[in-house]
């Protein structure tokens, strides 16, 4: 690692990538945030659909989690995040998505609009979408059927058949500034967050996957606390990390962070309604992970929330111990106190 602030980049998009970022941002760190735009539902892909620019809602909250916390900011700040009545004549847009498209079309430049409100919102880092044009997110299921746009994979509620993999519906070119950051990195993040619409369509951009395999970076995924029904139902943490590896062109990751504090049952309750399930750092299963992670890391890094609004319990990585397990692997590359760490030597490609 470089003696100055290493350089940090965290891959992905949406509420997952908004708590790594907020817990590094006021860290002793150079942070860039590279964010999905192929959202096609709610507010962000209704703009889309209007404009015909990027999908900016995973783009705002990551502008939002580096923003400074400061009273100057505190207005701008929490107005982005407002979200108008479904009834209303703005048909539930959200403020912030509504600004950064009005900033677009004015400078027709999604990557000026992107710089001007994070001056505004003082950001601690840098967002980068990963790449400038719109494309739709596509998924094969098992039995050959195919879903279109990321809200029709994310937001299925029957008992659909699980994916086979997941595509962009055209040829997408990178951004540079996302292939340049991935070029200086010391460290790549990929995760949290959904693993099929949030993590993985980053690295169906071209050039992507492969700036990520040609990096010096110590690439590190960030294990999700709880399945997903439609996507990851029944998947142990070697499961996600097949995945990863697989759209990364069979590259084992350097670190898997798995959480290992319990879910607690009130929790898992609430959980059992959406058929999802704790992911288990099962001493067992994560010797399954050695093809794919060359070291497992398993440390307490969740917390349970009650969304602002609601009462039911939900359980999130907790920003402050995510950031401190990766700053943990920046200090010791071979030993990281306080967690149970199990290493497996990845097995040799054939010659």
């Amino acid at each position: 690692m470089s003696e100055l602030k290493p350089e940090i980049v965290v891959i992905g998009g949406g509420t997952g990538s908004s708590v790594a970022l907020s817990g590094l941002r006021n860290r002793d760190v150079n942070l860039t945030a590279i964010v999905t735009a192929f959202d096609s539902g709610g507010s962000s892909g209704r703009l889309r659909d209007e404009f015909g620019h990027l999908s900016l809602g995973d783009v705002r909250q990551c502008l939002v989690a580096l923003a400074e916390n400061s009273p100057e900011t505190e207005a701008f700040r929490l107005a982005t995040q407002y979200r108008f009545s479904d009834e209303s004549s703005l048909n539930g847009h959200n403020l912030g998505n509504l600004f950064l498209s009005a900033l677009t079309i004015m400078h027709s430049d999604i990557e000026r609009a992107v710089e001007m409100m994070a001056r505004m919102l003082r950001i601690n880092g840098t967002v980068v979408p990963v790449a400038l044009d719109p494309a739709d997110l596509c998924a094969e299921l098992v039995d050959g059927s195919v879903l279109r746009g990321e809200a029709t994979i994310d937001l299925r509620r029957f008992d659909p058949p699980p994916i086979s993999r997941v595509y962009l519906d055209r040829d997408v070119q990178p951004n540079q500034r996302a292939l340049d950051a991935i070029c200086n990195a010391d460290v790549i993040v990929l995760g949290p967050g959904d693993l099929f619409t949030s993590i993985i369509p980053n690295l169906l951009v071209e050039g992507v996957a492969e700036a990520i395999r040609d990096s010096q970076a110590m690439t590190v995924y960030v294990c999700n606390l709880m399945t997903k029904h439609g996507e990851t139902d029944g998947f142990a943490p070697a499961d996600f990390v097949r995945e990863i590896s697989a759209y990364l062109g069979a590259v084992p990751v350097d670190v898997t962070l798995i959480n290992n504090q319990p879910v607690p049952d009130e929790v898992q309750q609430v959980y059992s309604g959406v058929k999802a399930t704790p992911v288990t750092a099962d001493s067992d299963l994560l010797f399954q992970l050695a093809s794919w992670s060359r070291r497992q890391v398993c440390a307490p890094l969740s917390q349970v929330l009650i969304p602002v609004g609601e009462n039911e319990l939900r359980v999130r990585h907790d920003p402050d111990l995510l950031a401190d397990a990766i700053l943990d692997l920046i200090d010791s590359v071979d030993k990281i106190s306080n967690f149970l760490e199990i290493e497996i030597e990845a097995p040799r490609a054939a010659d």
